[in-house]
């Protein structure tokens, strides 16, 4: 191991050295502080040995200078009778450990020893980190456009931090994927990584849901539950459609990020939590912060870093990769062997807009499997893309212009949309697609969307 002794006095860098060569270590010495990030900065160590007091630079400000310059390895500080309080301060400051002078051999090499464990075992748990998140790359993330690219290379980027990620795009860019992709790719990967859709749960829930209840909190809290913070606490919590979140949780979420705290509904105490956020919204929030429907405050707080996901017509060019995922993983899912799409079929689907992006794609991919008798998937099993002609004109025109029929599409797609995120609750689903409760019960039957 190439170890770097920095010590004011001669003698004890002389008798340090001696001491660690004849374990086999390669051993160099600076006199000061300053001359050991000189030395440091032309040849990295793997471990320091560093004494407390020293005229100039003294250890503290060393290991403070050496922490900024990047340095990752382990620090060990000596300290003299009377300058224990130094070395657990320089411990407080991510100094492995210390050594009380004056010294015996073998407490030296005990305590280098210990440190050489320590670091065999952390290099063995990141290349295991590394292997695992290898394993998990297939995360459902598909394509090779510059702009999803761009995409994943900053989720890949950010997964190392615990900083908050904010993630947006349209509905069905895959803004979870991303999300579970970062929690893969973190330290956090064998902690829970749990999800929810802020505007899915109806607003009298969602305070209990986030933070849990005590017992007896309100009618039918018969037990204590905890929260979704406190599940996720040393993973990942993500937070969909964090535009929806009213305006009074967004203070109580505020609250929990800046203070890593919550408290239960109903209860007196708060409870500490290490919760890595990843929020995601289809939302505008810059204009609901300038319309007061969102908290600049919280806004700021998750912005930390954004990671913005394109829509499928900006780039079409991976629908061919998209749709050869969608197929394998149905051929698997629903015992079939279908090869893939004929021409015709893979231009329509290139040329369709996906209002509904990839999750539209991945349900009329799926549709087109159940429907198709022929190893490869045809126009004729795409009739939200296609128009009801002959397979002869469909072929040279396989977009149906039809305005009548093209709006009504669209509007089952949104119901349909709504209902899912709202998991059913017509009320919330009429107030997101801005139409009456009645209007909605009429097209849920006129759409056969009630089975």
């Amino acid at each position: 191991m190439n170890i770097l002794v920095v010590d004011d006095e001669l003698g004890l860098r002389h008798t340090l050295t001696l001491i660690l060569q004849a374990e086999g270590h390669t051993v160099r010495a600076a006199n000061d502080g300053a001359s050991g990030l000189a030395r440091l900065a032309e040849t990295p160590a793997d471990l320091i040995i560093c004494d407390v007091r020293m005229p100039g630079l003294d250890g503290l400000a060393f290991l403070e200078k050496y922490k900024e310059m990047g340095g990752t390895a382990l620090v060990i500080m000596m300290s003299a009778y009377g300058d224990d309080d130094a070395a657990l301060e320089a411990i407080r400051r991510g100094a492995y450990d210390f050594i009380p002078k004056p010294f015996r051999a073998d407490q030296v090499l005990l305590v280098v020893r210990k440190a050489i464990e320590r670091e065999g075992l952390r290099r063995e748990v990141a290349q295991l980190h590394d292997e695992l998140v290898a394993l998990r790359a297939p995360s459902g993330i598909v394509g090779r456009s510059p702009r999803i690219s761009q995409a994943i290379a900053l989720a890949d980027k950010v997964a190392r931090h615990p900083s908050t990620v904010l993630i947006t795009g349209e509905s069905g860019t895959g803004k979870e994927l991303i999300a579970r992709h970062i929690h893969d790719a973190s330290p956090r990967a064998s902690r829970p990584f749990v999800a929810v859709n802020c505007a899915a749960i109806p607003e009298a829930l969602l305070e209990s849901e986030l933070f849990g209840h005590a017992k007896g909190a309100f009618t039918g809290a018969t037990a204590e539950r905890q929260g979704l913070f406190e599940e996720a606490n040393d993973g990942t919590l993500f937070l969909d459609e964090l535009g929806d979140l009213p305006v009074a949780l967004q203070v109580k979420l505020l609250r929990a990020l800046q203070e890593g705290e919550v408290r239960r509904v109903g209860d007196n105490a708060s409870r500490s939590v290490d919760v890595r956020l990843v929020a995601a919204t289809a939302r505008d929030l810059e204009s609901d912060v300038a319309e007061g429907k969102f908290r600049a405050d919280l806004y700021y707080r998750i912005n930390v870093v954004r990671i913005h996901l394109p829509a499928l017509r900006e780039r079409s060019e991976d629908v061919p990769e998209l749709v050869r995922h969608f197929v394998e993983r149905f051929n698997r899912r629903l015992g079939m062997h279908v090869t893939g799409a004929t021409p015709a079929a893979m231009r329509a689907l290139v040329e369709y807009p996906w209002p509904g992006n990839v999750r539209e794609l991945e349900n009329v991919v799926e549709r087109a499997m159940v429907l198709t008798e022929g190893p490869q998937l045809d126009v004729e099993q795409l009739p939200t893309l296609a128009a009801p002609m002959t397979r002869s004109e469909a072929t040279t025109s396989p977009l149906d212009l039809s305005v009548k029929r093209r709006t009504e599409e669209l509007e089952r797609a949104l119901i349909k949309e709504a209902l899912e995120r709202t998991r059913g609750n017509r009320t919330r689903a009429a107030k997101l697609l801005d139409l009456s409760h009645r209007a909605l019960l009429y097209k849920i039957r006129d759409y056969g969307l009630g089975e």
